[in-house]
């Protein structure tokens, strides 16, 4: 189990340190150019195959704990953090990962967002917020309660977007970039959290070190949301002014 389970890290590492450059070139470069595009698509499905191998290694947790992570010697601290917080994390970023490529896909065709495992990852990601945040509480690591709120507003942000039959104009770009910015804040976290557990086990699951990538993800978005919004001013005063 030991060796498989290193495997499953090194291509992990592999497919998330990709994910995590690749993430860059889009966010602060010009957008809706061939760049972008070319980038982002990297960037989104190097962090799908990362995700999904973070689902394998947390499997690997739940089913032999001390056998995985020989080094700390706690089972059920390494089930909760390792095996169902990883698992709940691995969801939560395929799920933004796959919901910002459809949102980009989908952009002509709205009802498409509805369909499939768009749709389908909604509750699956609900059940594992659940999971995750029962957890916390049973073994009191409250930080897996915090953090399953992030798996209660996508899902419920995602499907008020994905159920709303006339969303306004761009409001698709909007999603897009809170999806794709926060598939890079969950595995910015995974990576610097987790890592630090082998590095600084005493800091790894301090609040402030899990809150980094998330305040700087949420600047990023806001930012953009207000550079979308003010990309739509022109086109309102327009028909404001408009003759009738």
């Amino acid at each position: 189990m030991l060796t498989l389970f290193h495997t499953l890290v090194a291509i992990h590492i592999v497919f998330g340190a990709v994910g995590l450059v690749a993430f860059w070139i889009p966010v602060l470069g010009k957008k809706g150019n061939r760049n972008h595009r070319l980038w982002g698509k990297v960037f989104a499905r190097t962090i799908l195959a990362a995700g999904f191998v973070a689902l394998l290694l947390s499997i690997c947790t739940l089913i032999d704990p001390l056998g995985t992570h020989p080094h700390l010697k706690d089972p059920v601290f390494v089930r909760g953090i390792f095996g169902i917080m990883m698992f709940y994390l691995a969801i939560l970023t395929i799920n933004l990962a796959w919901y910002g490529l459809e949102t980009i896909k989908n952009k002509a065709n709205h009802e498409a967002n509805r369909r499939g495992l768009n749709l389908a990852l909604q509750p699956i990601l609900v059940a594992a917020a659940f999971a995750c945040a029962i957890e916390g509480v049973l073994i009191g690591q409250y930080l897996m309660v915090g953090m399953s709120i992030i798996g209660f507003a996508t899902a419920g942000t995602n499907l008020f977007f994905m159920l709303n039959p006339s969303p306004g104009p761009k409001v698709y770009l909007m999603e897009h970039v809170k999806a794709t910015v926060g598939a890079g804040i969950s595995v910015y976290t995974a990576f610097s959290a987790f890592g630090a557990v082998r590095l600084m086990p005493s800091i790894a699951l301090h609040p402030g070190l899990w809150a980094i990538p998330l305040v700087t993800g949420l600047a990023i978005i806001l930012y953009h949301h207000r550079q979308i919004r003010l990309s739509l001013r022109p086109r309102v005063s327009q028909s404001v002014g408009a003759p009738s």
